[in-house]
């Protein structure tokens, strides 16, 4: 079988100098995923300054094994409980003749315009019971299911339901054919879904200090900004490191990345699914889920801004926050989504383990918290980058590596969607790379590259650790004013600036489910 980046018009030559060691794609890659991996660099440096005796000390505490404990319970139940709820949510708007499927789709995904700790903030200020352990795991699997539903929903939106149509004709019920045919065709987007909801856990900072539950990611936050001792932080960094590679390595183990093909389809969707009795039941449990994810938030702020003390501030600063995070998240989103394009470019090409080893380590920095990259970044600005220092691009540098992943995701999902060959009968006609690049490739995944800029920007502009340290003096965003409030409990003062996060999180999410909007088939129309 011929593989996407080798072609018979092609002279053996010119296959080489595209696809092999002289792919001018190669630097470019590793020359980005290197600078999105250097706080992995900085955490290495700074634990092996601690010395062998202060890390013995440190990591035969008691308290390590809480950690671990409390982290890896937590990362267990809620990747769980999403990846449930997100397949649920995405079978039913997809594969059911659920009422108001379209609509349902849309309200299920807007809980990603509510932060975590705005969400965490929301609970805790209306029932100050909901902390420790199940809080968080309620208010985490309340924010994260989406980013399972989406990639599910998406792949069973594009997969011939020829399968299930058959599997049902055989006699199998809706259950088996569920189990048997669905569940295989959504797993590896379950599982992509589920391992950026792992990674994501393990680098949270902010829900968990509002929830007064302990991981990695606070105690961590806590040596570095309160005990000043970035050497016994980093030792606990490499922990949290050690178990991104775990999870990082199931993903390569389970080879969720390889190419997609849709090969014997027949272009269009298998008849919706009856749901029968089980309609009613469906609705009301969506409906839980819509009520819990985005209802409370919702009321909260609405609560908060009628009754709290919402003018100490005058309204022009608000409205300044507001355009600073603005700037601030739409230059991370693109930066993100061009650095973005020549890595996914070269693992999509290339397939080798090289690229894919290239392309996979450029995950783990999802799994840092925001202060061991923001002090990583401080580091390198202070020796070799020092007119930087304090200045813009430093925190926009920082939402880079943080977020980088996302943009990553999304352009390497756009890209196995391209038609294979499609660039080699480009080349076979004498067109040059980069012309192919940029007549061919980037207009068949410009609305992943769409996807990706939305999804950078709609965590950029709610980002709160690592804004903290990166900031230039004197620069406020949304996200650092609504802590100055909340860390003095005066969540009146607060509700405005979460309530404009929401708000300007909402069409970044609207833009991710747009194409849902339009997409769901009906029976009798081919898709």
């Amino acid at each position: 079988m011929t593989t996407p980046h080798r072609a018979e018009g092609l002279s053996p030559l010119r296959r080489w100098r595209a696809n092999g060691p002289l792919s001018p794609l190669a630097p470019v890659a590793f020359a980005v995923v290197a600078l999105v991996v250097s706080p992995l660099a900085f955490v290495a440096v700074q634990a092996a300054q601690a010395g062998w005796d202060q890390a013995q000390r440190l990591l035969g505490r008691p308290v390590l094994a809480t950690l671990i404990t409390n982290t890896v319970t937590l990362a267990a139940a809620v990747t769980f409980a999403t990846a449930v709820i997100g397949f649920g949510a995405a079978y039913l708007t997809e594969r059911t003749d659920l009422p108001g499927r379209r609509w349902w789709t849309v309200l299920l995904a807007l809980p990603l315009a509510v932060p975590e700790f705005v969400r965490g903030y929301s609970w805790v200020s209306l029932w100050p019971s909901v902390h420790g352990y199940w809080g968080a795991v309620l208010v985490m699997t309340c924010s994260l299911y989406p980013l399972v539903m989406l990639p599910v929903a998406a792949t069973l939106r594009r997969t011939d339901g020829a399968a299930e149509e058959v599997s049902r004709s055989l006699g199998r019920g809706p259950w088996a054919t569920l189990w048997r045919v669905t569940v295989p065709l959504a797993r590896p987007a379950l599982a992509g879904g589920a391992l950026l909801v792992s990674l994501y856990l393990l680098g949270e900072y902010g829900a968990f200090a509002m929830l007064r539950y302990t991981t990695f990611a606070t105690a961590i936050f806590t040596e570095y900004k309160l005990g000043f001792d970035a050497a016994s932080a980093s030792l606990l960094t490499s922990v949290l490191v050690a178990l991104a590679l775990l999870l990082v390595g199931l993903d390569a183990w389970a080879g969720r990345r390889g190419r997609t093909t849709r090969a014997g389809s027949t272009g269009r969707s298998a008849a919706p699914a009856a749901l029968g009795r089980w309609r009613l039941p469906s609705l009301a449990a969506l409906a839980a889920v819509v009520a819990l994810s985005l209802g409370v938030p919702l009321y909260a702020l609405g609560y908060w801004l009628v009754k709290g003390d919402s003018t100490s501030l005058p309204p022009a600063s608000v409205w300044s926050s507001a355009l600073t995070t603005l700037g601030y998240a739409v230059s991370a989103a693109l930066v993100s989504t061009a650095a973005a394009v020549p890595v996914a470019l070269y693992g999509w090409r290339r397939g080798t383990w090289l690229a894919r080893s290239a392309e996979r380590a450029a995950y783990l920095t999802r799994a840092l918290p925001g202060i061991a990259v923001a002090l990583s970044v401080v580091y390198f600005a202070i020796r070799y980058a020092q007119p930087l220092y304090q200045q813009p691009p430093m925190l926009v540098a920082g939402y880079v590596i943080l977020f980088f992943p996302l943009a990553l995701t999304a352009v390497r999902a756009a890209l196995a969607q391209v038609p294979p060959g499609v660039e080699e009968v480009a080349r076979s006609l004498g067109t040059r790379p980069l012309a192919v690049l940029a007549r061919v490739t980037l207009p068949l995944v410009l609305p992943g590259l769409g996807a990706a800029a939305a999804m950078v920007a709609l965590t950029a502009s709610t980002e709160l650790t690592a804004t903290l340290l990166l900031r230039p003096t004197g620069t406020q965003t949304l996200a650092t004013q609504f802590w100055v409030y909340t860390s003095g409990l005066a969540y009146g003062a607060a509700a405005p600036y979460a309530a404009l996060m929401v708000l300007m999180s909402v069409p970044p999410v609207l833009l991710l489910t747009r194409r849902a909007l339009g997409s769901h088939p009906t029976p009798e129309t081919p898709r």
